[in-house]
């Protein structure tokens, strides 16, 4: 495997895979396939991708249920294909988490562009986002305090990382919940409280804690 890491192509008609495969390779690019979902959950558990280009229409399921798991947990860059190609569709895939849409049939020229778009956008991602002792591992969705893993489930890490990247700014409550629940706050944000209190509590050996603030939100501040 290259020092860039891989790209994944998630699709299950052969020829398009092989066509994908054969001109990215000639451009450079390391490739894994994957044929159906089962596939490509198991690669991604194994070694996370630097970006995938994935099909919606698979053999074993729908392709934006995966991108919506995959978005509780990583950022990698998403590429959807699709022969669904409405303005209704593309809404659609971009909402559920996709960085780019691209409706079937293209063109490989256009196909070619989209991609290696996306793997430059993928470089800029940083490896790992610090501040104190506090740091995430943006490849494995790993937070650590003094190297401990913080063992924070989705909402919680999703959460971090947010404060993590506008230290000492507040934010209102209606932004973090759709930032983290990917969907608008209609009700009360209890369901965010409950959250913000025990991510709190695992930031005791930190030098960072959460503070509310009643009726502007919150912030992450340093102790």
């Amino acid at each position: 495997m290259n020092n860039n890491g891989y790209l994944l192509l998630v699709e299950d008609e052969p020829l398009v895979q092989a066509s994908n495969k054969r001109i990215l390779e000639r451009r450079g690019h390391t490739i894994r396939q994957a044929y159906t979902l089962a596939e490509a959950r198991a690669i991604v558990a194994d070694e996370p991708p630097r970006a995938i280009v994935l099909d919606i229409q698979l053999p074993d399921g729908n392709g934006l249920g995966f991108l919506q798991e995959l978005r509780e947990t990583s950022n990698i860059p998403v590429l959807m294909l699709s022969a669904m190609g409405t303005p209704e569709d593309i809404v659609k895939g971009l909402e559920a988490g996709g960085d780019d849409y691209l409706p079937k049939p293209y063109v490989l020229p256009v196909f070619i562009t989209r991609v290696e778009a996306l793997l430059r956008r993928a470089s800029i991602i940083p490896d790992r986002l610090s501040i104190g002792t506090i740091t995430i591992d943006t490849a494995s969705n790993r937070a650590y305090i003094n190297g401990v893993d913080m063992s924070l489930p989705p909402k919680e890490l999703s959460l971090l990382r947010l404060f993590m990247q506008y230290p000492e700014k507040t934010m209102c409550a209606e932004f973090l919940y759709e930032k983290v629940w990917g969907q608008k706050m209609l009700g009360d944000e209890n369901s965010l409280k409950r959250v913000v209190s025990t991510l709190r509590s695992k930031l005791d050996d930190s030098n960072y804690t959460i503070v509310a603030s009643r009726g502007e939100g919150y912030s992450f501040e340093s102790v």
